[in-house]
């Protein structure tokens, strides 16, 4: 050996030496500050619970959780449970048959029918499709199988879900275009099972799983694991948080993997070592970098595609990840792997993997800062906007098809975007999206204008929307399962479908019932067809080959909507006549009860429980009589007069309500129905003379003024922030709220119509009959 070469190799071997002697980085300072940030992220946007751990080359250095892994019983969430990863699930799909193709049993570059000489969908461009083009998302694959996508819960198996894409088209050219596709990788873990002769799951459980000394991980929903699972919600516009499904998906190599922070930790810190465990190598050093390298991209760009990974420059350095999101689970795997420091993120809350991949970067800012033993970044909370400038901002913006609406309800200010619907906060001195779901975008408030990120939008006017068209009429409504909704709605003029709950996407119509979706978001390229039946209502909506069947929800054509009392009216009655309200301490005013029909002759009504046109089918009240507090009816008179500038008139439904009726309604009505009643051992608002049901009607023509839902319809489009049906029925429901809450009322969380005066709370709980109430 030369000398030069030798002292060189001795002065190495003397690095890594000092290298291995030298102490642990400290990142305590970094723990602090990220539970903190967690602690105040979790408790401001109502996520459940965040579970954390940062890897430093060969060590895990700190891993935690945050919240509770399950809400209503307060259990403390703790960093040993399992998680569904989702899409991060695709990075050891891609792993295991890049193991394949190092031991030369496949060519990633060879046509997949190679492999899988039954995929056959239709392939307009006669090119074939090869792994490598599929693993990086540029096959031009369709997003989701028709059978064993996202929605299904029919847990196919994964050959079927295969052969059902012989029922799709290839949409774009192979290689000119990035499409994500859940099917694709689907695909890729096929041939994997097809190639060993062993079922997917359990092949990688064996030949990588373990081998990684990932020991809590598997594809398989085994029942140990499945134990170890938090309590996950999925969240709606419309204010509802519920249980997640759990079903196993047919593409399960795209998305099916259970894990811990811990055992994602361990995978991370090979990845850091090269490949290498401490039982053996998973892929060669150079297969790695073949799988951080961008595929199908210009020379020397940087960002894109890997095999598998993202790849981006971050902060000057290269960055590896995937996210992931299921049903509640939102996962984010980020590494640094020329600094070999990395995070993961998950937390228990639908479709917030925006806010995962947040925290996961700001984690990684810290954790670099720290090695340079320089000051820590703030995180860049957010406040509540200022009201006063709220209002200023709140309308609508437009520039070209793209329509902004800002809107300030209950102290938070909201912007409808092109496809999100988002809070907007403020940072110092600038309003900024931040959201469980979507952060980053800023707004910038200009004259008669809002520079929203790049785009300046000109404020436009507000006017009464058109009516949707009649072709769409048929069309608009919910189509799918309870776990997952497609709302199909008309907005600014133009046939949206909002699907996976969150992402309202503007349809381009081809004809009658074909439309496309837009070349944005999660489906572009492909399109939703529509089957209707003989009256023209739409039955199926048939969405990038997903068949959505059509949902029967509330009424339709102004029928009342009813229930099936659970006990006979008269014994109803009879018990609530019985009965009295709880006595209640504290000091009260005087009743002050006000005719509403003493105040504005514009005022129209309709008292529904006079009659047997309710939701009951029964009389309750002796007149047809609406009597308010005294103050509440003077604010019910100064919203009337508002809306006259709109040609609109108030219609009321109910006001005062004796509590025996709000007993008789409470008995009455089934237990998965009670959103929409009053418990009587609380009594309701209308008890006490300050809450009144309340709706639009036309001034010129006396028609009622078309509403997302009839009144005291018991069904999600109740709810005032429902985001379907037209731009007309949501234009009306939002007039009526402002007309209302600018007077001191706040409209009720289950009912557009229902709306509480201010210092309700300082009336008694009443039981009087309407005869009873003296005339003032």
């Amino acid at each position: 050996m030369k000398p030069a070469r030798a002292a060189v190799v001795r002065i190495l071997a003397l690095i890594s030496i000092l290298v291995a002697d030298a102490p642990a980085q400290d990142f305590s300072r970094v723990s602090r500050q990220l539970s903190d940030v967690i602690e105040s992220e979790l408790k401001q946007k109502g996520i459940p619970a965040a579970y954390i751990a940062l890897v430093n080359d060969q060590s895990v250095v700190w891993s935690a959780a945050f919240g509770y892994s399950d809400l209503d019983r307060k259990l403390t969430a703790s960093p040993t449970q399992v998680h569904r990863i989702a899409s991060v699930s695709k990075l050891f799909t891609d792993i295991a048959v890049m193991q394949l193709a190092e031991r030369g049993l496949l060519d990633i570059d060879a046509p997949v029918t190679t492999y899988v000489p039954e995929f056959q969908p239709r392939n307009p461009f006669g090119i074939p499709l090869t792994l490598r083009q599929i693993m990086t998302h540029r096959a031009g694959i369709v997003r989701e199988p028709p059978v064993g996508h996202y929605m299904d819960p029919t847990e196919p198996s994964l050959a079927q879900t295969i052969l059902s894409l012989n029922q799709t088209e290839i949409v774009y050219k192979p290689e000119t275009r990035f499409k994500y596709s859940n099917a694709g990788i689907a695909l890729v873990g096929y041939v994997l099972e097809k190639m060993q002769g062993q079922p997917f799951g359990e092949y990688i459980e064996r030949y990588l799983l373990k081998p990684l000394g990932m020991n809590e991980s598997s594809f398989l929903p085994k029942k140990e694991l499945l134990e170890r699972k938090p309590r996950a919600l999925l969240w709606t516009y419309d204010g509802r948080t519920f249980d997640v499904p759990t079903f196993q998906f047919g593409m399960a190599p795209a998305a099916n993997m259970y894990s811990t922070i811990g055992d994602l930790g361990t995978f991370m810190i090979a990845l850091f070592n090269k490949g290498e465990t401490g039982t053996g190598r998973i892929l060669k050093e150079e297969t790695l970098e073949e799988m951080w390298r961008p595929q199908f991209v210009p020379e020397g760009e940087k960002s894109g595609a890997g095999l598998g990974f993202f790849v981006e420059e971050f902060e000057g350095e290269r960055l590896v990840s995937h996210s992931g999101d299921v049903y509640g689970f939102a996962t984010e795997f980020a590494a640094m792997p020329d600094r070999k420091v990395g995070v993961i993120v998950v937390n228990t809350m639908n479709a917030c993997n925006d806010w995962s991949s947040r925290i996961a970067r700001y984690a990684l800012r810290l954790m670099q800062a720290q090695k340079k033993n320089a000051a820590l970044p703030p995180f860049g909370s957010t406040t509540p906007v200022d009201p006063r400038l709220a209002k200023l901002v709140s309308g609508t913006y437009r520039k070209g098809s793209l329509t902004v609406e800002i809107s300030y309800k209950a102290g938070t200010l909201f912007m409808q975007g092109r496809t999100m619907k988002s809070v907007v906060r403020q940072r110092e001195n600038t309003l900024v999206v931040d959201d469980k779901h979507n952060s980053g975008t800023t707004l910038i408030p200009v004259a008669n204008g809002l520079v929203l990120g790049a785009d300046t939008l000109l404020r436009v006017t507000e006017t009464r929307p058109q009516e949707a068209p009649d072709r769409w009429k048929g069309l608009i409504g919910e189509y799918g399962w309870d776990h997952n909704v497609l709302y199909i709605h008309e907005r600014n003029g133009i046939l949206h479908a909002q699907i996976e709950w969150y992402f309202s996407y503007p349809l381009r119509e081809i004809s009658n019932n074909v439309f496309a979706f837009p070349e944005f978001g999660l489906y572009h390229g492909e399109k939703i067809v529509f089957t209707r039946d003989s009256s023209g209502n739409g039955v199926l909506a048939t969405a990038a080959n997903i068949g959505f069947v059509r949902r029967a929800v509330g009424t339709a054509g102004g029928q009342t909507f009813r229930i099936n009392p659970q006990h006979p009216i008269e014994q109803l009655r009879q018990s609530a006549m019985k009965a009295s309200p709880s006595v209640e301490g504290g000091v009260f005013k005087e009743s002050d009860l006000v005719d509403l029909r003493a105040l504005d002759s514009t005022i129209r009504f309709d008292i529904r429980y006079a009659t047997t046109n309710n939701f009951m089918n029964a009389v309750f009240y002796s007149e047809p009589r609406a009597y308010l507090q005294r103050p509440a009816a003077r604010a019910v008179a100064l919203a009337s007069a508002w809306l006259k500038q709109f040609g609109y008139g108030l219609i009321v439904y109910d006001a005062y309500r004796p509590w025996y009726v709000t007993k008789m309604f409470w008995d009455a009505t089934p237990d998965h129905q009670r959103d929409f009643v009053a418990d009587p051992s609380k009594g309701s608002r209308h008890n006490r003379g300050c809450a009144v049901d309340i709706g639009l009607y036309d001034l010129r023509t006396g028609a009622l003024a078309p509403m997302v839902s009839g009144y005291d319809e018991f069904s999600v489009r109740a709810y005032p922030e429902y985001p379907g049906e037209s731009s007309l029925q949501r234009w009306n429901r939002e007039l009526l709220r402002t007309a209302l809450e600018q007077e001191g009322f706040a409209v009720y969380e289950y009912e557009w119509w229902h709306f509480d005066f201010q210092g309700w709370e300082h009336y008694r709980i009443m039981n009087v009959a309407f005869d009873g109430i003296p005339v003032n």
